[in-house]
């Protein structure tokens, strides 16, 4: 457990140093949630969806989690590219705690930046539905942005390029984010596009922390769930077993 400790700690440490990547990850959400909410709200209320701005939230929210873990993946190819990682490997540790370590504190990051959107929100007019399940919403993010940091450190082991990592996550990251339902609901939707979005990981993540927060669910809070604890599972194993094959 000092290992995991000492792993989460040191990505906290890597966080809060620079204040630069505090505020810059937080722009584009802020950004979201004032043009898109103010933009289209009138036209979103107009066709019966209601309020937008509080529609959109749980998935500008679920934006700024999944960012910020998938791209924690970035240290992992830095570390490698300076030498830490060699001198981390070299140590007599198990590779499964140093995963697990910098897994929990990459999503401990993406937690709190998840929970200043919240933040955020409440200032230009969200409210949630019931302030009982706000707490519970924290774990839902929580889970998200580990299943997250995961999925970003598995791609981070096979590469060694920085431009190729973000070359990479930007292919795959915008499609993940625009087909989870997070800007829309997914109830009018063609079909082939409904059954896209339910072979997306964030659909669910969006789902259940919109039914935490707004009482709005496509999918139920309980396959919700179910899916994101199932799949943080995978790839944390996955995650785990290719950083143990990484060469140095």
């Amino acid at each position: 457990m000092n290992i995991i400790y000492i792993f989460w700690l040191r990505q906290l440490k890597k966080y809060f140093r620079s204040k630069a990547r505090l505020f810059g990850s937080l722009a584009q959400p802020a950004f979201f949630l004032v043009a898109l909410g103010f933009g289209f709200g009138p036209i979103f209320s107009k066709a019966g969806g209601g309020d937008y701005i509080a529609f959109i939230t749980p998935g500008i929210i679920t934006q700024c989690i999944l960012f910020t873990a998938v791209f924690s993946g970035i240290d992992l190819i830095w570390d490698r590219e300076f030498g830490f990682l060699k001198e981390t490997l070299a140590a007599p540790v198990s590779r499964l705690k140093i995963v697990i370590g910098r897994t929990l504190g990459s999503a401990t990051i993406a937690l709190i930046q998840g929970i200043i959107v919240l933040f955020l929100s409440l200032i230009i007019g969200f409210r949630p539905y019931d302030l009982g399940r706000l707490f519970f919403s924290f774990f839902i993010m929580f889970i998200i942005a580990f299943l997250f940091t995961a999925f970003g450190t598995t791609i981070a082991s096979f590469l060694e390029d920085l431009h190729g990592f973000q070359f990479i996550m930007n292919f795959l990251l915008m499609p993940l984010f625009f087909l989870s339902g997070a800007l829309f609901p997914l109830d009018g939707l063609p079909r082939v596009f409904k059954a896209i979005a339910s072979f997306d990981p964030l659909t669910y993540g969006v789902d259940a922390l919109r039914t935490c927060l707004i009482n709005i669910s496509h999918f139920g809070l309980f396959m919700d769930f179910f899916i994101l604890s199932t799949l943080t599972l995978i790839f944390l194993c996955i995650s785990s077993y290719s950083f143990s094959k990484m060469q140095i």
